[in-house]
């Protein structure tokens, strides 16, 4: 007996893939948003450890506060852009979580239509095993004996 195919394995397939993509899509943004938060980590360290020498002329006074400036703004923009790659991979990974949740439902449609084969095949086998016992049993009874074998 031919068993019937799932007509949605190539669904199924194309759903796994996606599945796949989107995980390697979030796992590098993930990395990605762990790289800018050590960036701005260490920025931020770097600022704090800094310190203005105490006798200064007054134009190295001016561009060391400038630097320190330069250097505070550049640690604030770090942290926005850890932030921000932090908000785009939680992004990344719902739509992890949405490609998977499609492909579950599949599967579940795949397993449900394996069971119901195999069910067929249980109901058709104990069919044929009924039918099989039912003739030996018509064939068992000697000819003598007056009883007519049931037929359907």
């Amino acid at each position: 007996m031919k068993r019937a195919a799932f007509r949605l394995q190539p669904v199924l397939e194309l759903r796994r893939t996606e599945e796949r993509a989107a995980a390697a899509a979030a796992a590098q943004a993930a990395s990605a948003a762990a790289d800018a938060d050590r960036r701005a980590t260490e920025y931020e360290t770097s600022l704090a450890t800094a310190r203005v020498p105490s006798s200064l002329a007054g134009g190295a006074f001016v561009a060391a506060m400038s630097l320190l400036r330069t250097a505070a703004t550049d640690a604030s923009d770090a942290r926005a852009l850890a932030t921000a790659s932090a908000e785009q991979a939680e992004l990344v990974r719902a739509q992890w979580t949405a490609a998977a949740q499609r492909t579950k439902g599949l599967e579940r449609l795949k397993e449900r239509h394996l069971a119901a084969l195999q069910h067929a095949e249980d109901v058709a086998e104990e069919r044929a095993v009924d039918d099989l016992v039912t003739g030996r049993a018509g064939r068992s009874t000697p000819p003598g004996d007056g009883e007519v074998p049931w037929t359907e």
